[in-house]
């Protein structure tokens, strides 16, 4: 069991999944095929994957009234919910398209996920100390004084920036030490398109930072101070692509703080991610660990 306490500050939410032949395009009406009820938001998926793959994690965040079974889902994983707080209102939701080939469009509603105050931030913080992790993305409110707080404490800034927009650019992003992004995060935030071009940038805008760059089918990328190398994708056949980052983030920050070298936590995370597009759902998606070491050992033979 990894030691170093881990909090994700992070969004909880109902995912409405709809089955379709093919995303909706602007001003026409489809049937989908079927339609699902799952736990989801990215905080809440990537806590799940970080507890699965071993690490000691707190979750922080708001639900709403009707937020009994997202706390009840955090504990059946192992994840500690001492900071997650209900209030009035409805929790945070997501209507996600996934067609045939396991391809996903997500509409997000914030609910109670846009209602953290300072007050509760500094609340939160205050159980932490310097040398622990925080982990963000941007579903939830007041991202820029969660990065200014934790960074106070000198405590390890991990940012997911997705979905990618202007609160992502209201932070102080040197601040952060770990970037986690896919390519259309890339390009949003340098300007780039190719890979290469996408983590040199990176690393001239945030030269302390490390980058992890995950491409999908064409694998992950890395690159920090004195290093950089690569991971190829696993031959998997995808049925829903809508928890892969989040499994990623997830075993990627487990692995690394176990011990595991950069090549072999991009390895895991991708074997891992690899696992969770073969099924469906968000949190039923993710894979345990020894799935997924006994996944690594069939590709190790």
């Amino acid at each position: 069991m990894i030691k170093m306490k881990v909090l994700n500050y992070g969004s909880l939410n109902y995912d409405y999944v709809y089955l379709v032949k093919h995303m909706v395009q602007l001003g026409e009406t489809i049937s989908s095929s079927g339609m699902e009820i799952h736990f989801g938001g990215k905080g809440l998926n990537q806590s799940i994957a970080l507890a699965r793959a071993g690490a000691d994690v707190y979750h922080a965040g708001m639900v709403g009234e009707d937020g009994e079974d997202l706390i009840a889902v955090c504990e059946k994983y192992g994840v500690h919910t001492d900071y997650i707080t209900r209030q009035a209102g409805k929790s945070g939701h997501a209507v996600i398209q996934i067609t045939p080939e396991g391809e996903n469009c997500i509409i997000l509603y914030s609910g109670s996920n846009g209602k953290n105050t300072e007050e509760k931030i500094e609340e939160v913080l205050a159980g932490f100390e310097e040398g622990d992790l925080l982990l963000l993305q941007n579903e939830i409110n007041l991202l820029d004084l969660l990065v200014k707080k934790a960074y106070e404490r000198k405590m390890k800034i991990v940012l997911n920036p997705s979905p990618m927009n202007e609160k992502i650019l209201s932070c102080d992003l040197k601040k952060v030490s770990l970037f986690l992004l896919n390519e259309v995060e890339g390009e949003q935030l340098t300007g780039e398109t190719e890979a290469d071009r996408i983590l040199s940038r990176m690393r001239e805008l945030y030269p302390n930072a490390e980058v992890v760059l995950t491409l999908g089918k064409e694998g992950s990328r890395y690159a920090g101070p004195g290093l950089s190398c690569a991971c190829d994708s696993f031959p998997v056949e995808a049925v829903d692509t809508t928890a892969a980052g989040d499994t990623f983030t997830g075993y990627y920050i487990a692995s690394v703080l176990c011990g595991k070298s950069i090549e072999k936590s991009l390895k895991t995370a991708s074997a891992a991610s690899g696992l969770a597009v073969t099924k469906k759902g968000a949190v039923p998606s993710i894979p345990g660990s020894e799935e997924v070491e006994d996944f690594l050992k069939k590709y190790a033979r």
